[in-house]
């Protein structure tokens, strides 16, 4: 049993990690992806400057580079058990705020709304998935004596 779920926790992040990679190699899109789909409060704006200022990249390439990197990083450490029900809440909370700024289907209509209507769908299924891999037990998510024979 537990190589059937090493083996489920590895297909099911093989679409963050992806994802999380095409985001990295091609910040530049990803940074105008964000720049045209979110808007960051009016509040925020003197410490996205002094970030700006530190690291002479503007806030939409930072936040791709985050976007890749928790994708990547969340996936990889899923597949690979280790800290699996943490990053497994962090990629819900990535989904979730992933799908209400990116699949906004209810404020779209004809074909955009059909299609991203069937992305928030697929996002709502992964967040399942991530919620069954962050409800399992620890001794059920780690090879215990139950599964080895120990």
């Amino acid at each position: 049993m537990p190589a059937f779920v090493t083996l489920g926790r590895v297909l099911f992040v093989v679409l963050f990690v992806f994802s999380g990679a095409s985001k990295l190699f091609d910040i530049a899109s990803t940074a105008q992806a964000i720049t045209d789909k979110v808007a960051l409060p009016a509040l925020l704006t003197p410490y996205t400057a002094q970030l700006e200022d530190l690291t002479g990249m503007k806030t939409a390439q930072l936040l791709a580079i985050l976007t890749g990197a928790v994708e990547v990083l969340g996936g990889l450490f899923i597949a690979l058990n280790i800290g699996t029900r943490f990053f497994a809440w962090v990629l819900v909370l990535f989904v979730g705020v992933t799908t209400f700024y990116f699949h906004n289907f209810w404020d779209m209509t004809g074909p955009d709304r059909i299609n991203n209507m069937i992305h928030a769908l697929k996002n709502l299924s992964l967040i399942g998935g991530l919620l069954v891999i962050a409800g399992y037990p620890r001794q059920i998510a780690m090879e215990d004596s139950r599964y080895t024979g120990i």
